[in-house]
């Protein structure tokens, strides 16, 4: 499964992405009531590439989404969690493409755990006989 854009199927997952990013960006500057201007400045680039940004087109890189992402304070799981699902050659549920902050939050807690539980592991003492209190 390619990521690209440039495939027979136009509505590969990095298509996908970037077309809902940007249409998620957007509705996002809106509601905040900042002005094209205003993100693009913010951001250290032109409005015109903001326009590309917002419109979802492919030539963008993932980067410029998250940048806007992270400048709206929005959740990044719009653009991450269906690059996971493709990363293991799994279609991403066209169902889950709305709000994802609290699956970005479980998958955060997963891994977080995970890895507590290996450094516990990892940390835990294999002792050779039980330790036997003095009494």
């Amino acid at each position: 499964m390619s990521l690209d854009c440039e495939e027979p199927d136009a509505d590969g997952p990095l298509c996908f992405v970037k077309e809902r990013s940007g249409r998620r960006i957007e509705q996002t500057r809106k509601r905040e009531g900042i002005t094209q201007r205003e993100l693009a400045k913010s951001l250290g680039i032109g409005v015109r590439w903001l326009r590309e940004i917002e419109s979802g087109n492919p030539k963008v890189r993932l980067d410029d989404h998250l940048r806007c992402a992270y400048q709206l304070g929005m959740s990044t799981g719009h653009i991450l969690i269906p690059l996971m699902f493709a990363s293991q050659k799994m279609a991403f549920p066209r169902q889950l493409a709305g709000d994802l902050r609290e699956f970005e939050r479980l998958c955060v807690e997963i891994i977080a755990k995970h890895q507590l539980e290996q450094l516990t592991a990892a940390l835990t003492p294999k002792w050779r006989t039980p330790f036997a209190a003095s009494g």
